[in-house]
């Protein structure tokens, strides 16, 4: 929100400069095409430059430019509504050199990419993408939402990822969740649910037998040992999230990620969890599924030496599909970013099997802990302390500095999540924080998963 309200002083100095120029509903664009007059935040393409990593001052330029006016104190923006006129150039008389590209971040237009409603599409300019263009158009909260989730890696200002169709507004549940390699669409309560809401234990440590199903544990292995050292969500049938320093960097002289157990409990035992439940009777788990892990894609702009850990984040491609059940379930990716207007009092989960204390390492047992949403701003403040100086940025959350409380009771690399409504969010993934941990007024940092999601679905193959 800092950058936000830099961006939001700078177009007040314009509008004094040029008369506080009232707003209009029709405006043109500075790149011509027509217009509307609205909050930037019914404005998908300027909110998506808003919201992109490593603005230049050509976005910055672009974002001053577009301000036609207020609404009471809100600032507004000439969004596009219609693309300009098409520009005749003659063709070159010489081959024009093109940028090179490498496997892990292509991101030229036309690039392979899965779409929020899990539909393989293309990575395109928005306005060669007919039926995203008319959901700017239609202009309701459903369809900015989704056309804000849409955006992915182009070469293009504003790229989304166009599917073969226009995406449906009425998915309903299946009577059955099978995953595939594709994120599920929230829509279809395929993610992010709990098989039950009963038998939770908020108040302590642990957590119920069934509680955060998308949970795993990376194993690693060397000199034929196996070691628990981080953590992950899965996200899909196929695909985990962790961080980055999970599977690069020095983790990797205590050992190399093989494997991801998922559907643990209690990594004491080897077979069947079970615990006692209200009424009488055992819950009883199906054991850990232990998969081997195909491919590991860390963040290409990840520097395990840079104290600043930015773009602390990778994927794992499993080596198998990955079956839905009451264990094993995936979480849901942000369908929007929480840090832009947090509701009041907003308090996160972080859940593993990390640090109980600051002399037990780790935990047998699967816990949580409720953590207090900080603002970037309120984070900067405790990170601005000579000892442990961290210039953040916007692909980072804040979250945490209560006295005992913090991500070191969940593992590195794991999530941290938003009930949204009946849906469980991963909003970010466990980065870094104060030694000893559990400080008070100084929350851990987690890489912000709203500011990946395309790179995220850029990486996502069948």
């Amino acid at each position: 929100m800092a950058v936000y309200k830099k961006i939001i002083f700078s177009i007040l100095c314009l509008s004094v400069i040029f008369n506080n120029v009232n707003a209009q509903d029709v405006c043109i664009p500075t790149n011509g095409g027509s217009g509307q007059c609205v909050d930037i935040y019914q404005c998908p393409q300027l909110l998506m430059l808003l919201n992109k990593p490593n603005r230049s001052q050509q976005d910055y330029d672009t974002l001053r430019r577009a301000h036609c006016g207020f609404k009471e104190r809100t600032p507004l923006v000439c969004c596009q509504v219609s693309p300009p006129a098409p520009v005749t150039t003659p063709a070159p008389t010489t081959p024009q050199p093109q940028p090179a590209t490498t496997g892990a971040t292509a991101t030229a237009t036309g690039d392979r990419c899965i779409t929020p409603d899990g539909q393989v599409g293309n990575c395109v300019g928005l306005y060669s993408c007919p039926h995203i263009t008319k959901l700017l158009q239609t202009n309701t909260p459903s369809d900015i939402t989704f056309v804000r989730n849409s955006r992915c890696q182009g070469t293009g200002q504003y790229s989304v990822c166009c599917g073969p169709s226009t995406p449906s507004n009425n998915v309903g549940r299946p009577t059955v969740c099978a995953l595939t390699a594709t994120p599920p669409d929230p829509a279809t309560e395929c993610c992010g649910q709990e098989s039950s809401g009963g038998n939770r234990i908020f108040g302590g440590n642990a957590t119920a037998i069934d509680q955060y199903p998308w949970l795993v544990i990376l194993e690693y292995k060397k000199d034929d040992k196996i070691k628990l050292l981080c953590g992950g969500v899965l996200i899909s049938g196929r695909y985990v999230l962790t961080a980055g320093h999970c599977v690069t960097g020095p983790v990797l002289d205590v050992g190399t990620p093989v494997n991801v157990r998922l559907g643990e409990y209690d990594t004491s035992n080897s077979g069947q969890d079970c615990v006692e439940v209200e009424g009488g009777g055992e819950d009883c788990t199906d054991g850990a599924l232990i998969v081997p892990i195909e491919k590991i894609i860390p963040h290409p702009e990840y520097n395990p030496t840079n104290a600043l850990r930015r773009h602390d984040i990778a994927l794992l491609r499993l080596g198998q599909l990955i079956p839905y059940g009451d264990f094993i379930r995936p979480i849901c990716l942000p369908t929007s970013d929480v840090a832009v207007a947090p509701p009041p009092e907003l308090r996160l989960f972080a859940a593993g099997w990390g640090a109980v204390s600051n002399t037990q390492s780790s935990s047998n047992i699967k816990l949580h802990v409720s953590v207090p949403f900080r603002s970037q701003e309120q984070c900067q403040t405790s990170y601005n302390h000579p000892r442990r100086r961290v210039a953040l940025w916007q692909g980072q959350i804040c979250a945490g500095g209560e006295t005992g409380k913090d991500s070191c009771k969940g593992d590195s690399g794991g999530p941290l999540m938003y009930e949204n409504g009946r849906l469980f969010e991963v909003v970010g993934i466990v980065s870094f924080g104060p030694t000893p941990c559990g400080l008070e007024n100084i929350p851990g940092v987690y890489t912000k998963v709203y500011e990946y999601i395309p790179w995220i679905r850029s990486q996502i193959t069948p």
